[in-house]
């Protein structure tokens, strides 16, 4: 699973006309799913992201997580992410997973992160075309790879 991370004054996530998810301060979370992903990285994943430290404290150090805090969590669905673009001009996908394999990892994911924060986190709508709105805070972005964890 790959995940990019926008720590966000506010975000929210319109399909057509109508808003289907929404934070305040908090993180917006971009999610890539592959073919051997599966609720090993959604835990591990859910678990680094609810625990990490990117939000300022007192003196201005990266100290607090968004758990810490208890601000907005906006998960949304991005296959893109594993889009390669290395060769040619158009970008394959042939490393994201199919629908049936992601769909039910990106709704593990949501339920395990929202029990690791221990409140429910807002979502997009899986496969459909959305509208993202941010205002990005710092502006702070991280990008995190399970395949890369550290055993």
């Amino acid at each position: 699973m790959k995940a990019v991370l926008q720590r966000v004054a506010k975000a929210h996530v319109s399909v057509g006309h109508h808003t289907v998810g929404k934070i305040d301060a908090g993180l917006l979370v971009l999610l890539g799913i592959t073919h051997s992903d599966g609720a090993q990285e959604a835990k591990w994943l859910a678990e680094k992201i609810a625990n990490l430290r990117i939000f300022s404290d007192d003196n201005g150090k990266m100290n607090l997580s968004v758990k810490d805090l208890q601000l907005g969590v906006l998960v949304i669905s991005q296959f893109t992410l594993y889009g390669n673009c290395l060769e040619g001009r158009r970008p394959d996908f042939i490393e994201a997973a199919r629908p049936e394999h992601a769909e039910p990892l990106y709704k593990e994911f949501i339920h395990k992160i929202s029990h690791t924060l221990g409140y429910p986190v807002e979502t997009g709508s899986f496969g459909a075309s959305m509208q993202v709105h941010l205002v990005n805070n710092g502006p702070v972005t991280f990008i995190i790879d399970s395949d890369k964890k550290e055993t």
